[in-house]
């Protein structure tokens, strides 16, 4: 009881003891696109550092393809060959010009509809998937909803124009920075040439990524373009520069190229990634450490307004003994960014036994101790073995 009073007694110390804040400095620059409704958000983290309308509701166009990627790259096999139905190769649009019955695989396919905005792609893939469009509809819908994404509905997963079909700068944000911490996802956007099979002609496809940030951004790695007549210009981008991953957003928007350019540009230099705990980080005053780093992006300043709260196990509690001590958890301004876990510091029972000044006698014996112990774990693993190794020749 005394102890797991000194645990809350000293949390509250734990921001000056391990963080050091520094000096406070005016907000970033303010910024502005040519977008209609924008949004610039850090990828590991989910912050959201730019917003302009960001939850206004609006048609997406092609951006509606990330989610349709995501969504059969959880939900499907990607060796699976996806036969080109009717309905598919007839889908108007952006186009790879699937020919009906034609066979791909679905990580080909997930190519064709991210690299070359196939809409055919994305009508074969729902099929596959999801037994039927509308089936694959639903999905995604559901997918949106675990999300969190409250101004988004799908009705189709190509992006066509329909009264029903809609999201906004911060959900797309957050639904592309849920989707890059998927290395398959991440690794088609990022592709700039593909080159494909092709079953019916002697050449192969080749496609091109439409997305020209690839090539005028140094450090970007995505991720989808889109355009229709009554969504107009849209554009998602991403990149990675010292580690740090961002994402921005821009509907409606006729310079776009130039707008995600300044964006980008304007988050790695306002809200670069800081290091608030270290995996293995021992906290000041306990027996325990930090059970994995956390990042988050900071504005100059802003360390000072993080604040952490220990919310410690009793040592008595059967979770403390399997290892789970709690969690360190992080404020900025008093809003919870995230957490970490925590475990106990224990030394390996060979160190700990020469330790505290303890005699020779007392270290031998110990060190038996432990012996013993490895000897009687392999006698226990031999026995399994002879009782087991019928069943396993079976």
């Amino acid at each position: 009881m005394r102890r797991t009073l000194l645990y809350w007694l000293t949390a509250g110390l734990l921001a000056s003891v391990l963080f050091v804040p520094v000096g406070a400095s005016a907000a970033p620059t303010a910024i502005s696109t040519n977008a209609r409704a924008a949004a610039l958000i850090d990828v590991e983290s989910g912050r959201i550092l730019y917003s302009s309308r960001g939850n206004e509701r609006m048609k997406i166009a092609s951006l509606t393809k990330i989610m349709t990627a995501i969504v059969a790259i959880e939900h499907g096999n990607l060796s699976d060959a996806v036969r080109t139905s009717r309905r598919a190769a007839g889908k108007e649009g952006s186009s790879i010009y699937l020919k009906v019955g034609e066979e791909m695989s679905l990580q080909n396919l997930l190519y064709g509809l991210m690299l070359r905005s196939g809409n055919d792609a994305a009508t074969a893939i729902a099929e596959h998937v999801g037994g039927s469009e509308e089936g694959f509809v639903y999905l995604m819908n559901k997918k949106a909803e675990l999300l969190g994404l409250e101004n988004t509905r799908f009705a189709n997963p190509h992006g066509l124009d329909d009264a029903d079909h809609y999201s906004s700068a911060n959900d797309m944000a957050k639904l592309t920075a849920y989707a890059l911490r998927n290395a398959v996802f991440r690794d088609i956007v990022k592709t700039r040439v593909k080159t494909v099979p092709n079953p019916n002609d002697s050449w192969d496809y080749n496609w091109t990524n439409k997305n020209k940030m690839l090539a005028l951004y140094e450090g970007a790695d995505g991720v989808k373009t889109g355009y229709t007549k009554q969504a107009f210009r849209c554009l998602v981008s991403s990149a990675t520069r010292n580690g740090q991953q961002l994402a921005a957003v821009t509907l409606n928007d006729g310079d776009d190229w130039a707008d995600h350019r300044r964006l980008l540009d304007w988050g790695f230099g306002n809200y670069p990634l800081e290091a608030l705990a270290e995996n293995g980080q021992k906290l000041a005053g306990y027996e325990l450490s930090v059970a994995r780093s956390f990042r988050y992006p900071l504005a100059e300043g802003e360390r000072q307004a993080v604040t952490t709260r220990l919310v410690p196990q009793t040592k008595e509690d059967m979770r403390y003994v399997l290892g789970d001590a709690g969690k360190l958890e992080f404020y900025l301004d008093d809003v919870k960014i995230g957490s970490v876990p925590v475990k106990p510091v224990q030394p390996p029972p060979e160190k700990a036994a020469l330790t505290g000044g303890q005699n020779r006698e007392q270290a031998a014996a110990a060190a038996a101790a432990v012996r013993d112990r490895r000897e009687l774990s392999g006698i226990f693993a031999s026995v399994l073995r002879v009782l087991f190794r019928g069943r396993e020749a079976v």
